[in-house]
């Protein structure tokens, strides 16, 4: 087989609007970050399979020999990109040594690397010897889909190494990306392996990765806005870890104690992420007026009180608020809450001189602080020269 070798990257991903009140049904916004993974495949002649994970200090390899013998016998389908194969990631597990209860990040991304490497190309019936190495702007662990973003370039840099995809770019063009059809195949794929890390992904973060801009999440059905404007952000992570599943858990207890008093405030989460919608729209289709941003900022300090109303707020959040509404800025935390990270909206006309010493500011109280935008484009294949110089060194490195 003749490997493709290419280059992909997947954006980030934060929650704009409706964070636990989509867990009730009610309307999410889910945003691209134009904070990158980025993976590099190429082709070896070494009989060997290569992982190459600098951001978690992970270098691995195995024998492509030692792979194949995971493969069922001739004719056995492995690995539909519709159902989870639990055979698998059984012998999977057993091959690499991974116990059932255990969950750290390293282990979970070897998994699903080998799962995703098996079952794409054990449909062309032979494993070929590679080196993927990937790099993230994303922190691990924060909320902001990393797992989700390697995801998809895995599943991407496979489908188009293995020729299940052909590759976008033309002789003109330094990045480009797949059509539709292509796209739904890796987002297909991309979930099966958040399933392997996650167990029970929504599939937004998958879909974010893939598609980018900004989608509308509603009980399970996942719609993307058809267009959007990139806008500024200052991305702040406290550092502070917090675990989804208690403050999911605390907010249903809130609502089951006092269901007159929660469920109007996730009635009211719920039109703050469509009036939200509705103004993002107005702002794609005219020219933005400092009336969208005023609205925009009204409806972050709205929602940012009725997340700590619920339980979910804490005072390093708190703390963000207060640091970057002396700058003139509005902020709220992005994702479960409880600490980890939180976002500050930054109008067109916000000078340089307050975006930096508001970053600064933050990075004060111990926090990092990126600049950044939301709406960034889905997944992406490029040429060597339209990576960044460093991050090409990184990933030119292993």
């Amino acid at each position: 087989m003749q490997i493709k070798e290419c280059i992909v990257s997947a954006p980030g991903k934060a929650i704009l609007h409706g964070e636990h009140a989509v867990v009730h049904g009610k309307v999410a916004l889910a945003v691209s970050l134009n904070l990158r993974t980025y993976l590099r495949l190429q082709a070896t002649s070494t009989s060997k399979v290569c992982i190459n994970l600098p951001n978690i200090n992970t270098f691995l390899s195995w024998d492509v020999t030692a792979l194949k013998q995971l493969l069922p016998d001739s004719g056995a389908e492995l690995g539909n990109v519709n159902e989870l194969d639990a055979e698998l990631v059984r012998m999977l597990r057993n091959f690499v040594g991974v116990s059932n209860g255990t969950l750290d990040t390293r282990s979970m991304a070897i998994l699903a690397f080998l799962y995703i490497y098996l079952c794409v190309f054990a449909k062309s019936g032979e494993l070929p010897s590679l080196t993927v190495s990937v790099w993230s702007e994303l922190p691990t662990g924060a909320g902001l889909g990393s797992s989700a973003a390697y995801s998809v370039c895995l599943a991407a840099a496979m489908l188009s190494a293995s020729g299940t995809i052909p590759s976008p770019l033309s002789d003109q063009e330094n990045t480009a990306r797949w059509g539709e059809v292509e796209m739904e195949l890796i987002n297909r794929w991309a979930f099966q392996g958040e399933r392997i890390i996650h167990g029970n992904p929504s599939g937004v973060d998958n879909a974010v990765g893939t598609w980018g801009g900004i989608l509308r999440y509603r009980s399970g059905k996942i719609t993307a806005l058809s267009r959007v404007p990139m806008l500024r952000i200052l991305l702040t992570n406290t550092k502070v870890p917090r675990s989804t599943k208690v403050l999911v858990a605390g907010v249903k207890d809130k609502l089951n104690k006092f269901p007159f008093i929660i469920n109007p405030v996730l009635e009211s989460v719920d039109a703050v992420s469509c009036t939200c919608e509705q103004t993002l729209t107005e702002m794609a289709s005219d020219t933005p007026t400092p009336e969208h941003y005023n609205v925009l900022e009204e409806l972050i300090d709205i929602n940012q009180h009725h997340l700590n109303v619920i339980g979910v707020g804490h005072t390093t959040l708190d703390t963000l608020c207060q640091v970057t509404l002396a700058r003139g800025l509005h902020s709220k935390l992005t994702g479960a809450g409880g600490g980890g990270c939180g976002i500050t909206l930054l109008r067109p006309e916000t000078e340089c001189s307050v975006v930096q010493n508001t970053i600064q500011d933050l990075r004060d109280c111990g926090y990092d602080c990126w600049e950044t935008r939301i709406g960034a484009a889905g997944v992406q294949q490029h040429s060597p020269l339209a990576v960044k110089e460093e991050v090409l060194e990184v990933l030119a490195r292993y």
